[in-house]
């Protein structure tokens, strides 16, 4: 099936929901270190499993930035964000480019989403752009080892794990 097709976005939401009611997102979330007034880049949002619980972590004063190259991604999140009234919610629709300024944002979630990607090293480019100095990049994907993990974020120099939580690995951004 074609990944960008609707029907597997509308399937890959579904099976997305079944797995939070067993594997609550909030628990990820808080390996992070996500605090009140954070700037944080949900890249890959998919369906938006993180968007609630990255909302009331970041609170009123932080801002969410959700990114995906399904167009039906962004459609969902703006439906979520329209539904709870969370007003610091914006939707990017790209394969790479956020469109963000640099050193804008504190954290970004890269969670399932490497493995997929057509130019990995454009995309941690573009993050380590974004990033603050010493943001944080929240990585996981159940597609990939630890070895390969750690030796796919930090073979460019741009990224240095800083911790190891039961379901994420925290990258800090290098100079």
């Amino acid at each position: 099936m074609d990944p960008n097709s609707n029907l597997h976005f509308k399937l890959m939401a579904f099976s997305f929901k079944l797995r939070d009611l067993f594997s609550p997102r909030k628990n990820i979330l808080e390996e992070v270190g996500i605090k009140p007034g954070f700037h944080l880049l949900d890249y890959g949002c998919g369906p938006g499993s993180y968007i609630l619980p990255a909302a009331e972590l970041v609170g009123k004063s932080g801002k969410i930035y959700a990114l995906d190259i399904h167009p039906l991604a962004a459609q969902t999140i703006q439906e979520i964000a329209s539904k709870n009234k969370l007003t610091n919610i914006k939707t990017i629709t790209s394969d790479c480019k956020t469109g963000l300024p640099d050193n804008s944002i504190d954290v970004v979630l890269l969670y399932d989403t490497l493995h997929a990607l057509s130019d990995p090293k454009c995309v941690l480019k573009e993050l380590h752009r974004v990033l603050k100095p010493g943001g944080i990049l929240s990585f996981s994907d159940h597609h990939m080892g630890k070895d390969e993990i750690v030796s796919k974020i930090s073979e460019n120099g741009l990224f240095k794990l800083s911790k190891k939580g039961e379901k994420t690995y925290n990258f800090q951004k290098k100079k």
